[in-house]
C-alpha cells in the first residue's frame, strides 16, 4: 500500500481502562491501515473492543500505548475529518430533519443557502424527500438513521465512523439501510469503518473484514472480500459468500468460547 493510498493508520496501539483498583485492558497491539476510499467492517465477539477501537479513532477515547493518524497527522481529540454515526438515535428533538442535517455545516460556519442546497441534496440521496420539516420524534427507527447519515455525510469528512448503527432495526429494515448506506457510500467515496456483531452485514458492505480476538481485543484475522461493486442482496445467497461466512463464524465462534472459558 502506497503512502497517497492510505488513509487511516493505526499503530501498536493498545487501551486500558481503570476501575477502582482494578485495571482492564481492553486492546492489545492494534496494528491497521486503511486505504482511501476503502470500506472496512470490524468483526468480533461481545467485548473485544471494537467499539472502543472505532471511538478511539473517532477521538472520543485515547489510546493508552500507541497512535492513530490520519493523513499523517495524530488523532488527538474529535474533528470534523472524521464523521460518527452510533447505534442510538443522536438526532437534536427540537431540530427538524432538514436543521438536523444542516447542523454540523453551520457550526462551521457555511453560509445558509450553501447549507440548505446541501442539505436538501443529501435528504434526495437518502430518500426522505417530503420530510424537511418533520421533527424527530415522528420518524421511524430506519428514517432516524436515514437522517444521522446524511448529516454525517453533509459535513464532508474523510472518513465516516459507524458504532452498530442499524443494530436496533428490525430484520427487514436493517437489510434496505445496508443496501442504502451502499448506494450512498457509492456516491460520496468516503472511507469507511463499520463495528457490527452481524456477520452477513460485514460480509455484504466490507472490502474487507477485521475479526477481532476476545479481551484484550486483538486482530485475529482480516477477511478480503472480492466481490465487485456495486452490490445487491442477492450476493448473500452465492457460494462465495457462504464460503466467507462460514470462516467468520468460526473465527467469531472460536474467541466467544475462550472468553466464556476465561470467564
Amino acid at each position: 500500500m502506497t503512502e497517497q493510498a492510505k488513509k487511516l493508520i493505526i499503530s501498536n496501539l493498545s487501551k486500558t481502562f481503570k476501575q477502582k483498583e482494578r485495571k482492564i485492558q481492553a486492546l492489545s497491539d492494534i496494528n491497521l491501515e486503511v486505504k482511501d476510499k476503502e470500506f472496512v467492517s470490524i468483526l468480533g465477539a461481545s467485548g473485544c473492543g471494537k467499539s472502543t477501537l472505532l471511538r478511539i479513532i473517532g477521538g472520543l477515547e485515547t489510546p493508552s500505548t500507541g497512535i492513530v493518524s490520519i493523513n499523517g497527522s495524530e488523532i488527538s481529540e474529535p474533528g470534523a475529518d472524521r464523521g460518527m454515526v452510533f447505534q442510538s438515535y443522536t438526532l437534536f428533538p427540537w431540530l427538524t430533519v432538514q436543521k438536523n442535517i444542516e447542523f454540523g455545516m453551520r457550526e462551521k460556519g457555511i453560509q445558509v443557502k450553501e447549507r440548505e442546497k446541501i442539505a436538501k441534496e443529501y435528504i434526495e440521496i437518502v430518500g426522505l424527500q417530503g420530510f424537511e420539516n418533520v421533527y424527530p420524534k415522528a420518524l421511524s427507527g430506519g428514517m432516524k438513521q436515514r437522517v444521522a447519515i446524511a448529516r454525517a455525510l453533509a459535513n464532508d469528512p474523510e472518513v465516516i465512523l459507524l458504532d452498530e448503527p442499524f443494530g436496533a432495526l428490525d430484520m427487514q429494515t436493517r437489510s434496505l439501510m445496508q443496501e442504502l448506506l451502499l448506494d450512498v457510500w457509492q456516491k460520496s467515496q468516503k472511507t469507511v469503518i463499520l463495528v457490527t456483531h452481524d456477520i452477513d452485514e460485514a460480509i455484504f458492505m466490507a472490502d474487507r473484514v477485521v475479526v477481532m480476538e476476545s479481551r484484550p481485543g486483538k486482530i485475529k484475522e482480516i477477511i478480503n472480500v472480492a466481490f465487485p461493486r456495486p452490490r445487491d442482496y442477492h450476493i448473500k445467497t452465492t457460494e462465495q459468500f457462504l464460503s466467507y461466512k462460514a470462516q467468520a463464524v468460526e473465527l467469531i465462534r472460536s474467541e466467544t468460547l475462550k472468553g466464556m472459558n476465561a470467564v
